[in-house]
């Protein structure tokens, strides 16, 4: 496992590096990360618990660290990230079960009467 909170500073040290590489490549970012707080249709606690599912789903460590914190400073509890990551577990397998009728189909097209 990762020691969580050396990464965190570590990724936040390249980040900023990015930053001064490209200012307009980080400010495009810091608008879309922060758009949807502007609607107030959902709240931080919210949308942390969805960036902590999207995280696991996109398999982003930066993503899992930052937004853990995020999750845990807005109130977030274990229980509720663990019933957000139960529904990333489940998203996945049913992307899994689509695939692999998109495999069933490619085979039928691919190798008719098999």
């Amino acid at each position: 496992m990762l020691e969580w909170n050396d990464y965190q500073k570590e990724l936040m040290a390249r980040i900023g590096e990015i930053g001064k590489l490209s200012p307009d490549t980080l400010r495009g970012y810091q608008a879309l990360s922060t758009a949807g707080q502007k609607t107030g249709k959902l709240d931080a606690k919210t949308r942390e618990l969805i960036a902590l599912a999207v995280a696991v789903t996109r398999q982003c460590d930066g993503c899992i660290t930052v937004h853990t914190d995020a999750a845990a400073r807005h109130g977030a509890t274990v229980e509720e990230i663990a019933e957000a990551l139960g529904v990333a577990i489940a998203i996945n397998a049913g992307a899994a079960m689509v695939y692999s009728a998109r495999v069933l189909d490619a085979f039928s097209v691919k190798h008719p009467g098999s």
